[in-house]
């Protein structure tokens, strides 16, 4: 759909071979972008065997390991003009249980931050040099509409932390934008994923489209903000949800 021949691609969160990462970087690699893939676990070598591209292990919420894995990829493919920040919500042997804002711990609290605006913070800061001193680069930032435009019981710390990130990509793309750098955010609703529960598929049926999406679907949005063409979309929000935020009376 779109030509990315010759740019230089990072996917964070890529480890679940049937997640919103891995399908955004297979659909980079078959648009002909050189693609680094991460996580935290060493299946990510797997995941970058089957797609035919670099894989690199790395907790993104220490700044250290961000700042190697962007290193690292320079040296070895050329520095990202394309990162998309899909790490967050979860993270491999790490679990937060579901709690009302009043009964969450600091630790919960914390973890929270760290995994969603944390991470996406570390790796927006460390690859904007290359982009600036190349006059190009694109961000998308996988988000949610959980935070920005709805909230779920039970999930208010993962609800602020996926706002932020919309708070900072708009913050992004004005602070950058003249540099030829754009910055948006994709804001997924009930995708179906290897990690959904039944409650969320049956979610996902609820919608105007009667369906959970699928991480291809995602992935479309996520390559088309990645690509030329979208060079003059900065700052925006591209909700993914099958109308679902639409309906005023659920339930009725």
């Amino acid at each position: 759909m779109f030509d990315l021949s010759g740019r230089i691609a990072l996917v964070t969160g890529a480890g679940s071979e049937g997640g919103i990462g891995f399908a955004i970087a297979r659909l980079l690699v078959t648009a002909g972008a050189k693609v680094c893939v991460t996580a935290t676990t060493k299946r990510i070598y797997d995941r970058a065997e089957t797609l035919g591209c670099m894989g690199h292990v790395a907790d993104l919420t220490d700044p250290a390991q961000v700042s190697d894995l962007i290193s690292t990829l320079a040296k070895t493919l050329g520095p990202a003009q394309i990162l998309i920040n899909n790490a967050g919500m979860v993270q491999s042997g790490k679990r937060v249980k579901r709690a009302k804002l009043g009964g969450l711990s600091d630790a919960d609290w914390q973890h929270h931050m760290a995994l969603n605006i944390g991470v996406t913070f570390h790796c927006i800061r460390a690859a904007l040099p290359a982009m600036q001193a190349a006059g190009h680069g694109r961000i998308v930032n996988i988000a949610s509409v959980t935070g920005p435009m709805v909230a779920i019981d039970g999930s208010a710390g993962y609800a602020t932390a996926k706002a932020a990130i919309t708070g900072m990509t708009r913050s992004v793309a004005l602070e950058y934008g003249r540099e030829g750098i754009t910055c948006n955010a994709v804001l997924p609703g009930w995708i179906e994923t290897a990690s959904s529960s039944a409650k969320e598929i049956r979610a996902g049926k609820a919608t105007p489209s009667g369906r959970p999406g699928t991480p291809a679907e995602v992935a479309a949005c996520a390559a088309f903000l990645a690509s030329d063409e979208a060079a003059y979309v900065n700052g925006a929000m591209l909700v993914v949800d099958g109308g679902n935020t639409l309906i005023e009376m659920k339930g009725a």
